[in-house]
């Protein structure tokens, strides 16, 4: 049986008191730096599954503790892609809040194919040449890092749109960085993107939903 939603709060809100707690009294390897990010991403995908424009103000406090952590873990390409999570965090705020019909709340909606194409092919130029870039500098894993971190940009600019595909992409994203960041020992982040994985699938049946009961409503009024 699925738990409710505020059953899954008040279960998220233990377990990172837990968390707090054993890397505060260092029981688990983890830093504070990463444990707040863990308790903040979880938080924000969470909202941002529930369609909750607070998804945006946490998103920007999760990525500045990321920012700190990647710059220790030498993944630069992840720390730089935090502050552009920052920029889109803003940006979220506003669009979720004025970005639909006459600056009504925005609603979730399908990528058109047009921009599906461009967002495409600028997935594939921006991740050739940010490998490039990153093998230059001695970044710890330049292909997956480029790769992730492009992706991660297109799949958050489609969540700042409500585009319904953007849980397709984040899926895709998220299987690579459990890889990753396993093998660079960031164990406790590791984990935090199997439960983002998991939050994804909720989260496209969510948006589904929702995307049908807006177009039922559109056409019940016309």
């Amino acid at each position: 049986m699925i738990l409710s939603s505020r059953s899954q709060l008040v279960g998220s809100i233990i377990l990172s008191f837990i968390l707090l707690y054993t890397s505060w009294q260092r029981i688990i390897p983890p830093s504070l730096t990463e444990t707040f990010g863990f308790i903040t991403g979880a938080a924000a995908v969470w909202l941002a599954v529930k369609q909750s424009v607070w998804t945006w103000p946490v998103t920007i406090i999760s990525s500045i503790f990321y920012a700190f952590l990647f710059y220790d873990s030498r993944l630069f390409a992840d720390m730089s892609l935090q502050f552009v999570y920052v920029f889109f965090g803003f940006l979220g705020i506003y669009l979720w809040l004025k970005g639909g019909d006459k600056k009504t709340a925005l609603k979730v909606r399908s990528i058109t194919l047009k921009e599906a194409a461009v967002l495409a092919v600028i997935g594939i130029v921006g991740t050739i040449y940010m490998s490039m870039y990153l093998e230059s500098i001695n970044d710890a894993a330049p292909f997956l890092d480029a790769l992730t971190t492009v992706g991660s940009l297109i799949a958050q600019y489609m969540l700042v749109r409500k585009h319904l595909q953007n849980w397709h992409l984040w899926i895709a994203i998220d299987i690579i960085y459990v890889y990753l960041y396993f093998i660079k020992d960031l164990h406790l982040t590791a984990i935090l993107y199997i439960i983002f994985l998991i939050m994804c699938f909720f989260g496209l049946k969510e948006w589904n939903k929702s995307k049908k009961e807006s177009l039922l409503q559109e056409t019940t009024h016309k």
